[in-house]
């Protein structure tokens, strides 16, 4: 039997998030839900956002919103070094300036990187409170530092923490690698890069704190109420009771706002002592010094292919670095997509005096992808393969490359055959390189996979009134993804109501309990607590409808907010007549509690990219892009479709544009600005193209939804990388692909 071996070291890091959730143990489901039998007439439909129009008017109020009576501004002064010690600090000239309210002390000894936190002030205006800073006096002894994982990983290199600056904290191992590569007909191994990803959301981070006597709430840029709710009740010590967090509405957060964050603390400690709400609004500066960052890898694949195609064996050396946080996990997608009996994974931390790695819009498997991928096409390269008959040839359907247990639901094979006949498969250059001319064109593809459960344990309430108002309830957060939408959109399909009948309500603790908004676990932990409660409620109706019409509630239909009797839909009753009847209002409490076990749930989707060369000037522009995910059923397909969107063009910008670039005599970061940090605009969006695969779970949920946050978000780059090597015959190893390193590589294929 094949070895299989897994071992990941505990650590406080938030990038732990996905993989402890991943590895959870979920409690089996009350009943194995049957969400095949039911039919809808507006979930899987396109229903425009309930609050579009709020939105791109300016109504929607986001946390820089957020004005109260007696509002003290506050701003937080910076290390600026990458590492030093702190001598001495005399906040006197602060505190002295007319208009300053408080100045804190926040670090008492070592700063670590340019951009953490030593004090902050409040004051009457931002005016002030910047003046104040400049005033506060602090005293460093400047030390030694690294900034660069190459210089990081020399033994004589600065050390980060106190033990070295590579530390291994990942590995897996099934089979026997050296057997496979025995196996094989050829053996290919090659080195892939990606830099480091700043975080970018359109909202900057910020919080609004106010205390109330003994109670505090905080008006949060936030995914995860619950959690900033809970870690400022622990940091300072009061009962979690005593604490309420609310989002309204948010720029974007993809992994940077999953916790409780420096400044909230900052916000909350500020308003304690001037018993005034406090308002700490980050720059694009901080925000690119301090929220966090996607972890740069320096990816070593060696793998084994007989000539029929059959991957006999892979390996896999990951060096990836986060800064003073850990870095990614990237071999997940080895581990899992391909049917493969050996393989064998060693992944390291490399620590830098740099800005905290955080969770980033699919940590990992950005960076697996992009190389495993990249790295299929030169295996099938090596026996005259296509590339994607080669995927075809390793497709499981079972998990840990065939080795494990069964998906309960996958149609990656769907998503290839649609995306190969949608982009013209059939034009791509048969071998790599093969066409000539300046601008030589090439296609690609990429091939994905993402968790995508829901959280056990998730609440939702749907709420009648008696005059027929209807209330969806949830303690879950919108991150601009279009929740507020499907929420209104379960509850009217299930009552028969439209979505402007239903009130939705969210952000608030207060509300019945969800978790973070993060790996892609939203859609399949709400969806389904809604639609529970939302069956209830109708359950409850049509027993009320059928006294009213003398009839068997099994007979009771619901449809144009009426309840009838399908054997005769001329006999019924309204919505709003069956309500009247209520003395009060009516709470119907709904739950997501599990999914059963002995299968693997998994997200799948295919990108296919079309590209141009200009081999003058090194430039890459991605002309088309066909994205084909397998996500379950689809609960709006219009926001689902943005979700596609956005996902491609953040891909895009990987591939192309974003890189972290760091003065390694100073340790500062370079482009902590949205004019020298590279992002691609609309200028730079190619033609895109969105399928769903219409499978429905029969296992996940009561809906059979999985989620969709990451999985666009993933198979991208590799798709345009794998275009370019079609197109020009050797493969850009390295995300951001610049034209001056398409040109580098160019020239090594002269030579």
């Amino acid at each position: 039997m094949a070895e299989k071996k897994f071992n990941k070291k505990k650590e406080s890091s938030p990038l732990s998030y996905h993989e402890e959730y991943r590895d959870k143990k979920t409690p089996q489901p009350q009943k194995t839900p049957s969400p095949e039998k039911e039919r809808f007439t507006l979930i899987s439909g396109y229903t425009p956002r309930i609050d579009g129009e709020r939105i791109v008017t300016g109504k929607a109020p986001f946390t820089h919103d957020i004005n109260l009576r007696g509002l003290l501004y506050g701003k937080i002064l910076r290390s600026p070094h990458a590492c030093a010690q702190i001598i001495s600090m005399d906040l006197t000239k602060a505190k002295n300036l007319p208009g300053v309210k408080a100045v804190l002390q926040l670090k008492k000894e070592k700063v670590q990187y340019v951009g953490e936190q030593v004090a902050a002030v409040a004051a009457v205006n931002e005016f002030i409170a910047e003046k104040a800073l400049k005033m506060i006096e602090v005293e460093y002894k400047t030390l030694p530092f690294v900034v660069t994982e190459e210089e990081a990983m020399k033994k004589d290199s600065p050390r980060v923490h106190e033990n070295s600056n590579v530390q291994k904290f990942s590995d897996y191992s099934r089979g026997d690698v050296e057997k496979g590569y025995q196996e094989a007909h050829a053996v290919l191994e090659k080195t892939f890069k990606t830099e480091i990803e700043i975080h970018h959301p359109t909202e900057t981070h910020g919080s609004v704190a106010k205390w109330e006597g003994d109670r505090l709430v905080v008006w949060d840029s936030t995914q995860a109420i619950h959690n900033v709710r809970n870690g400022l009740a622990k940091a300072l010590n009061i009962p979690q009771s005593q604490v309420k967090v609310i989002k309204k509405y948010m720029g974007g957060g993809f992994g940077s706002k999953l916790g409780l964050n420096d400044y909230t603390m900052a916000a909350a400690k500020l308003a304690k002592i001037t018993h005034n709400p406090v308002k700490i609004i980050l720059s694009r500066k901080e925000n690119s010094l301090t929220v966090g960052n996607r972890p740069s890898s320096i990816q070593t694949l060696k793998g084994g292919v007989k000539k029929d195609g059959t991957i006999t064996s892979l390996s896999l050396i990951n060096y990836t670095s986060g800064g003073i946080g850990r870095g990614d996990r990237c071999s997940e997608p080895m581990i899992d997509i391909y049917r493969c009996p050996h393989i064998k994974v060693n992944e390291y931390t490399v620590y830098t005096h740099t800005g905290p790695s955080r969770p980033t819009r699919a940590p990992g498997h950005v960076q697996g992808t992009f190389a495993l991928e990249s790295f299929l096409d030169e295996l099938a390269a090596e026996i005259d393969m296509d590339p994607l008959e080669l995927r075809k040839k390793n497709y499981t359907t079972k998990n840990e490359g065939g080795t494990g247990i069964p998906y309960s639901s996958k149609g990656l094979d769907q998503c290839y055959q649609i995306g190969a006949q949608k982009i013209g498969w059939h034009r791509r250059n048969k071998i790599p390189g093969q066409s000539n001319g300046r601008f030589r064109k090439g296609i690609g593809m990429g091939t994905q996979i993402w968790w995508g459960v829901g959280r056990p344990e998730t609440l939702a309430d749907v709420m009648l009134h008696p005059d027929g108002s209807v209330e969806a309830i949830c303690g879950t957060q919108d991150l601009g993804t279009g929740t507020r939408t499907y929420m209104a959109v379960i509850p009217a399909d299930t009552l028969g109501l439209k979505p402007q009948d239903i009130t939705v309500k969210i952000g608030n603790t207060s509300y019945p309990w969800c978790g973070a908004s993060g790996g892609s676990t939203t859609t399949p932990s709400v969806a389904p607590a809604i639609r529970d409660a939302a069956v209830k409620a109708r359950d409850y109706l049509k027993k009320m409808a059928a006294e009213k019409l003398e009839i068997d509630s099994k007979n009771i239909g619901v449809a144009d907010r009426k309840f009838f009797n399908q054997n005769n839909p001329n006999q019924s009753i309204t919505f709003k007549e069956l309500t009247e009847d209520l003395s009060r209002e009516k709470v119907f409490h709904g739950e997501y509690v599990g999914r059963p076990s002995g299968y693997a749930y998994n997200t799948f989707g295919a990108h296919f990219a079309e590209v141009e060369v200009d081999t003058q000037t090194g430039k890459i522009k991605v002309i088309k892009v066909i994205a084909v995910h397998e996500i379950g059923r689809v609960m709006n397909k219009q926001t689902a479709e943005s979700q596609v969107v956005g996902g491609i063009t953040q891909g895009v910008s990987t591939a192309l544009f974003e890189g972290r670039v760091m003065d390694p005599s100073i340790g500062t970061v370079l482009n902590p600005n949205l004019i020298d940090y590279k992002l691609a605009t609309s200028y730079d969006s190619p033609e895109i193209e969105i399928h769903f695969v219409d499978i429905v779970d029969p296992r996940i949920n009561n809906l059979g939804t999985k989620g969709l946050g990451e999985p666009p978000r993933i198979p991208i780059a590799a798709a345009i990388s794998n275009a370019v090597y079609n197109a020009v015959g050797i493969h850009v190893k390295e995300t951001p692909m610049t034209p001056d390193k398409v040109l580098q590589t160019l020239k090594e294929k002269e030579a």
